[in-house]
């Protein structure tokens, strides 16, 4: 088998030609039988549970096949491509990877991932087996699908009920100004109206991304790169602004991650919580918010409005999620596949959720799971959600994004945003996304 495809990779708009031999992974095999590696991204939530569960898993799936898992993990986006970078080059690394779906179209363009076909489909458990929206970003189209959906990760916000009806507020607001406006006044003290994980790796991007396209700004259209549009730098000027400007967020939280966040929340240290999934319930249901919260669908009209434009999109979240993708050079094909249908069933489905707050992409799983009133405005969301671009480009896209976050973290600290910095930022953001674009082609 040989493929030659182009890979962007996140650390830089890099072009990667390859041909794969057809050299096996490097997984080997042990004196009890094969064994399969897997990559997925390291829970900085749940270390201890996801230990447990890589045990567990291998464990399970020894007996039904005879074959070990051995899990490795990767922690940020950057780590991610690297893997895949070098795994593409030299024709061999782990047999599956768990991916998130905005990273999807980039691995896709790589030819490197096995395509699946009728019988492959059928080999996990059939493609009617999940949930039609989960589908939605596993390929460019339904014959040509990399992704199996593992899991699902619509956003939401928490908010602090207590804490909101001492302030005579009736619901969280439907604007983003309005937002800011309430957590203004809910900041008092040692109490912030927002948590935000300003330093994560994953999530900044995805504010930016909903803030623009609700002002009827898509990012990337038509094979142009749309960073330069005034609408992305207020979404900035916004994001920022919560912690420079409007000092409704904990100064500390220049150098939070997701994890710290959601620690802060539970603490009752702030009254929303925004970008959050239902992985945060775990956490929140044993914190000192227990039965004091609720999650609300994020804000859909954008920043200095007070309505959203005809030509805005109401998305709530990204199409998000994890898909696996099954390596084409992996010699452990058909136990690959089988240990997808094995991750993928109503069961095991159910048990991750239990243990994770990830919602399934299993259909059966996830319908059993429709009565909970706590997971109502998650479900709300994820009919709302809307998918990033299907482009090779858009993981470096999304790097652009991050990045001026990363960059304006410095100031951020100090408590400022330097609005001349921010616009040179963004303007490189441009050039580097229009760059990706422009090789993706």
């Amino acid at each position: 088998m040989t493929a030659k495809r182009v890979l962007i990779a996140l650390s830089g708009a890099i072009i990667l030609g390859t041909t794969l031999s057809g050299c096996g992974s490097d997984s080997g095999s042990t004196s009890g039988g094969e064994t399969l590696n897997v990559l997925v991204q390291a829970n900085s939530i749940y270390p201890e549970q996801q230990r447990k569960w890589f045990g567990d898993i291998s464990a399970r799936f020894e007996r039904e096949s005879g074959a070990k898992v051995n899990f490795e993990t990767f922690a940020t986006p950057n780590d991610e491509l690297t893997k895949i970078q070098t795994s593409v080059l030299s024709g061999q690394g782990p047999d599956i990877y768990s991916i998130g779906t905005t990273f999807t179209p980039t691995v896709y363009a790589t030819g490197a991932f096995l395509e699946l076909t009728g019988d492959d489909w059928a080999k996990v458990g059939g493609r009617d087996k999940f949930l039609p929206a989960t589908l939605g970003i596993s390929g460019p189209d339904r014959e040509h699908e990399v992704g199996v959906p593992f899991t699902s990760r619509p956003f939401v916000m928490a908010y602090n009920t207590e804490l909101l009806a001492a302030a005579g507020i009736d619901k969280p607001a439907e604007s983003w100004d309005g937002l800011r406006d309430q957590a203004k006044k809910l900041t008092t003290g040692s109490t912030y109206g927002l948590a935000v994980a300003y330093a994560d790796s994953f999530d900044p991007w995805k504010f930016i991304w909903a803030m623009s396209l609700q002002a009827g700004n898509p990012l990337v259209s038509g094979g142009k790169a749309r960073l330069d549009d005034p609408t992305v730098r207020t979404a900035y000027q916004t994001y920022l602004g919560w912690l420079a400007t409007d000092r409704v967020v904990d100064p500390a939280a220049a150098g939070w991650k997701n994890a710290q966040a959601i620690a802060a929340f539970g603490a009752g240290r702030a009254a929303f919580l925004p970008m959050v999934s239902a992985t945060s319930k775990v956490t929140l249901d044993s914190s000192a918010v227990a039965g004091k919260y609720a999650y609300a669908i994020m804000p859909t009209i954008p920043p200095g409005l007070s309505a959203r434009p005809a030509s805005g999109q109401g998305a709530t979240s990204i199409l998000s999620g994890d898909n696996l993708v099954v390596a084409r050079y992996t010699k452990h094909k058909d136990l690959a596949l089988a240990l997808v249908k094995m991750l993928t069933s109503p069961e095991l489905q159910d048990v991750y959720y239990r243990t994770f707050g990830e919602l399934p992409t299993n259909a059966t799983a996830a319908t059993a799971l429709q009565s909970d009133p706590a997971l109502a405005a998650i479900v709300d969301s994820a009919g709302k959600a809307v998918g990033t671009p299907f482009s090779g480009a858009w993981s470096q896209v999304q790097l652009a994004l991050v990045n001026v976050v990363v960059q304006s973290i410095p100031s951020l600290s100090a408590g400022t945003v330097d609005d001349g910095r921010l616009g040179t930022l963004v303007a490189q953001a441009q050039s580097t996304a229009q760059a990706a674009l422009d090789k993706a082609k």
